[in-house]
Order: C-alpha cells, then sequence, then structure tokens
C-alpha cells in the first residue's frame, strides 16, 4: 500500500519506491493518479539515482492508445522496463523480440506463433494436467506448504521446459536462474545484490546456452529451443547472443508469469469461501476465475515504451526521448472500465483486461498457454485439497516489475477421495 498520506499532491509522488511496494502493488496510490494525475510524471527513481525520470501511464484507454502505436511508443529505443539499464543491460534486453520494434519483431515473433496458437495449445492439455496431478500428488501426507514451491514452481517449470526440450533434472537449476534475474532487485531474495546477479547467474546462463545452442545445431530437435538455432530473418541466422536471449525470454516468461497469478488467484480464492464454494460447486467456472486473477494479478506489473518524438497523451505533452512506463497494475482497476474494480469476482462479465498486453504488435505470444496451465493448476488444486487454507502471511517480491507472491503458506486439509 501506498505510504504517502493524501494530503500529498499527486505530483509529488513517485510512483515506485521500494517502500511503497512491500506488499505488492499500490493500489491506493494508483487509483488517485487515474482520477487526479492520468498521466504522472515521477522525476528520479530513488533506488536508481543515475536513472532518468519517467511518465507513467495508468488509465486503460492510454494504455491502449500506446500499445498500439509503436512508431511513436518504441520498445526498442530505450528498453521494456523502467530501469534502461538494470541486471540486463540495454543491448540485451534488445536482443529479446519484445525489446524491438517492427518489422524485425514481427518477423521473429512470427517463427514461434503457429505453435501457441489455442488449437496447438490445447494439443498438451493432458500432458499439462499429468504433470500437475504429479507435482499435487507428491504432497500426500504433507500436512503445510508454501504453494509457490511445493505447487507453483515445480509445474510452471516442467511445462516450459518441455517445451524448451530440456530435460526434468534440469528443471529446478532453470528455475533458480530465472528467480534469480528475475527478482534480482529483492534484498530479501537476493541478499548479495544485483551485482552478483550481473557478474555470476546471467553469464552462467549464457554459458549453459551456448552448450544448448551447439547440441541443436549438431542435433536439431522440433522443441523451441531448435527453432531459434535454426531461425532465419532475411535470410539470416540470428547470433548467439539473439538466441540466448530468445531462450531467456520464453524461459523468463513462462517460470514466471503463470506462477505469479496463479498463487495469487489462489490466494484470491482461499480468502473468500463464496467464491471457492462456487468454483467447488461449478468447476466450469473456473475459466472466469482465470480471468478475473489476470486482471487483478497481472505477472508484470508493467512494460515500457520510449517516445520517438514529441506527442502529447491524454493532454499531456511528452517529449522525445522519455520513458513511457504502462502500468497495467492500474489500467486492470480502471473503474471507467471494471465496475468494483478491487473485489474478484469470478462471474465478472466482459473482462476485457490488459494483463497480456492491450493489443498491438507486442501482445502477448504464450496467452493460449497461460490460460490453460492457470485452468489446469486451480481445477486441480481445488480438486485435490478442496479444503486449503491459508496459514500465515503471503509476501511479496519486491518488485515494480514483476507482480508476484515471493511466499503464499498454506495448510492443505484432507486430500479428496
Amino acid at each position: 500500500m501506498s505510504t504517502e498520506p493524501e494530503t500529498t499532491p499527486i505530483t509529488e509522488i513517485l510512483a515506485f519506491t521500494e517502500d511503497s511496494w512491500e506488499d505488492g502493488p499500490p493500489n491506493e496510490l494508483f487509483a488517485r493518479m487515474r482520477s487526479e494525475c492520468p498521466v504522472h510524471w515521477s522525476p528520479e527513481m530513488p533506488d536508481f539515482p543515475e536513472e532518468a525520470g519517467y511518465w507513467s501511464v495508468t488509465t486503460y484507454d492510454d494504455i491502449h492508445a500506446v500499445s498500439r502505436d509503436w512508431e511513436t511508443y518504441s520498445s526498442e529505443t530505450g528498453g521494456i522496463t523502467a530501469i534502461t539499464d538494470g541486471v540486463l543491460p540495454l543491448e540485451l534486453s534488445q536482443a529479446m523480440f519484445i525489446g524491438m520494434d517492427p518489422p524485425k519483431h514481427d518477423r521473429l515473433k512470427a517463427l514461434f506463433q503457429g505453435g501457441f496458437t489455442p488449437k496447438r495449445i490445447a494439443e498438451h492439455g493432458e500432458e499439462i494436467r499429468e504433470i500437475t496431478r504429479n507435482v499435487l500428488g507428491r504432497l500426500d501426507g504433507v500436512q503445510e506448504c508454501d504453494l509457490v514451491d511445493a505447487v507453483a514452481q515445480p509445474v510452471v517449470s516442467r511445462v516450459i521446459c518441455r517445451f524448451m526440450g530440456l530435460p526434468p533434472e534440469d528443471d529446478q537449476m532453470w528455475a533458480e536462474l530465472m528467480n534469480s534475474v528475475m527478482t534480482a532487485g529483492d534484498d530479501a531474495i537476493n541478499p548479495d545484490g544485483p551485482q552478483i546477479v550481473q557478474e555470476r547467474i546471467i553469464p552462467e546462463i549464457f554459458q549453459r546456452c551456448q552448450a544448448l545452442i551447439e547440441d541443436r545445431r549438431a542435433n536439431p530437435t522440433d522443441d523451441l529451443t531448435s527453432v531459434l538455432v535454426h531461425a532465419e530473418i532475411d535470410g539470416e541466422k540470428l547470433e548467439d547472443h539473439e538466441i540466448v536471449m530468445g531462450f531467456f525470454l520464453l524461459m523468463a516468461a513462462g517460470n514466471d508469469s503463470t506462477k505469479a497469478t496463479y498463487c495469487s488467484a489462489m490466494r484470491a480464492i482461499l480468502g473468500d469461501p463464496e467464491q471457492r464454494q462456487l468454483l467447488l460447486d461449478d468447476p466450469d467456472l473456473v475459466p472466469m476465475a482465470v480471468e478475473e486473477a489476470l486482471r487483478m494479478f497481472p505477472a508484470f506489473a508493467h512494460f515500457r515504451r520510449t517516445a520517438t518524438k514529441d506527442t502529447v497523451l491524454n493532454g499531456t505533452e511528452i517529449k522525445k526521448g522519455d520513458k513511457v512506463v504502462m502500468w497495467y497494475v492500474s489500467s486492470n482497476r480502471d473503474a471507467t472500465r471494471f465496475e468494483d474494480p478491487d473485489t474478484f469476482d469470478l462471474r465478472r462479465e466482459p473482462n476485457d483486461h490488459q494483463a497480456f498486453g492491450a493489443g498491438g504488435r507486442h501482445y502477448c505470444l504464450g496467452t493460449a498457454l497461460a490460460r490453460l496451465e492457470l485452468k489446469t493448476l486451480i481445477e486441480e488444486s481445488l480438486r485435490y485439497y478442496p479444503e486449503m487454507e491459508i496459514v500465515g502471511e503471503p509476501k511479496y517480491v519486491v518488485s515494480g516489475f514483476v507482480n508476484q507472491l515471493h511466499t503464499l503458506p498454506v495448510r492443505l486439509g484432507p486430500k479428496a477421495s
């Protein structure tokens, strides 16, 4: 929650400080911004004094406009997060297709789109359900556990590693590497600080990926790693660092996004007896619960663009080179779009959220996979342990980028027969 008193002028409040994000996104602050200053200027980032200020775009309609105008708001020019040179230097962010502008973005993304259509993803449904049941089955006899580590992480790791062609014995190793990078700024998780991630973790990722690249060049397969290794754009193969960063993007998204939304969804469901009972009585409502969880708890709090020219957004003048940060955690609670937006309502219709972006070229590639994983995880968790309950205080990753719980302690209760 925001630590700023409501008497402080909104123009004097920064959108991100570590203190204000300790308990997750500061929803009250974003509500004020949407009402009083929907395109808001933060002149500094106290935790990153070398970084320039940034515009916060907080409303549904404004984020929709920015997302669909890549010529004015570039992903490539300055990076994809509010921090230009963070744990990942700018040149590495620009090597991922999410950090590119058209036409290269479109051509590289197109290499994967055929494998991520709803029809193709549905073909993996039984396999994903089997993975989920195997993980839940390991909890026989366990009274209490952390739902993040015991269920979410092993399921999503096995699914994405299966897509990438990686063996099960490597799941935990890759999860730890990805988590170290994505949570680098949280002192409780990475007490040695981001510098260690830069000096040790990222080089290890490159080293391990280089071995995979050499193997796939010699022994092509049908997995996504091979797709990257053998991809061609305008007749030229990707450079090794582009392959590595493409691999990183798919692995990081596969590990973090579904894990984050599933855990927040379960927290909401377990904390609301009425909503939980609705799902137990009618499992056909689970897809609606998935959409509501995606709305209220988008896995990534923001993505960033950079203005390529002087422009005006919602009456606010933005200069060429300015950072423009789209806060999905705010737009998905915009009361002009969603009635009673801070309430988890699994019967909400319509629910045209922006958890996967707001359309345009950068709409999330993995939407069908994320929805299928979330549906399966929620269904099976409630089927195996219908009396599961939260027994401790969940803790968030302290981050203005990834929106996820670090821990979610639960008592499983009796396993359903």
